[in-house]
């Protein structure tokens, strides 16, 4: 699953029976803005080009974090999350890794038939059925889980992962982090999607944050990772 180069680095990183970690500190970065974005289109494990507005937004995250020294740096393996995350290591001050570990892990939730489809028509064809048109409203009555499973239902193929599958597959990615060989208390960059940040406050955030609103591309959500937990410090800062 991991591409040959990500292999190599990951296993520089991984332990070989050194003790557990107690806590890292996991710097969650949305991508850059798309043109996916611009044209309200559901966007997993399809892709489109950084915008200039999104160059834009990964050259803001990589100001913020440039005095951060980051042990090592994961995204997926799409060119929004790539391009993203090497211009935010381009531009640090702080003797972090140079590139990162990708991995499909941490892909964005996989929509299926709907890939690439308007997400107002998609979300509709999920929830009408149920009495609720709209993602809105679903996670409002119910939850994002609720969102990924009944838009699985309305695939005619039954492509797009529920609830299920998708946290079966990103908990992967996030074992993958809590492994590396890194010191404690390192400092870890995650660049993400907006769909999977959601779905990690609806899981850790503890009902603080709203989930009807999508985070901002570019912007900064801080976890503290440790054996056993995830705690969300702050979420979608610009």
């Amino acid at each position: 699953m991991l591409s040959l180069s990500s292999r190599k680095r990951y296993n520089r990183l991984r332990f070989k029976g050194a003790p557990k970690l107690k806590k890292l500190n996991v710097y969650l970065v949305r991508h850059g803005q798309t043109y996916y974005n611009i044209y309200n289109k559901l966007q997993g494990w399809s892709n489109s080009p950084l915008t200039q507005k999104g160059m834009q937004d990964a050259r803001n995250a990589g100001e913020k974090l440039a005095k951060i020294h980051f042990d090592a740096a994961f995204c997926s393996d799409t060119t929004r999350a790539e391009a993203t995350i090497q211009t935010i290591l381009d531009m640090n001050q702080a003797d972090s890794v140079k590139q990162p570990i990708t991995a499909p892990f941490f892909r964005e939730e996989f929509y299926g038939y709907f890939e690439g489809a308007n997400m107002d028509e998609a979300w509709y064809l999920a929830g009408a059925p149920h009495g609720l048109p709209t993602f809105k409203a679903i996670v409002e009555k119910y939850s994002i889980g609720q969102a990924k499973d009944w838009l699985k239902d309305a695939d005619p193929f039954h492509h797009a992962e529920n609830n299920a599958e998708y946290w079966a597959r990103v908990d992967q990615g996030i074992d993958l982090i809590r492994h590396s060989e890194v010191p404690d208390d390192a400092n870890i960059l995650w660049v993400s999607h907006g769909n999977t940040l959601l779905s990690l406050m609806e899981r850790f955030g503890q009902g603080k944050y709203d989930l009807t609103v999508r985070p901002e591309n570019g912007s900064l959500t801080k976890l503290i990772l440790t054996d056993d937990d995830v705690e969300v410090e702050y979420y979608n800062h610009k």
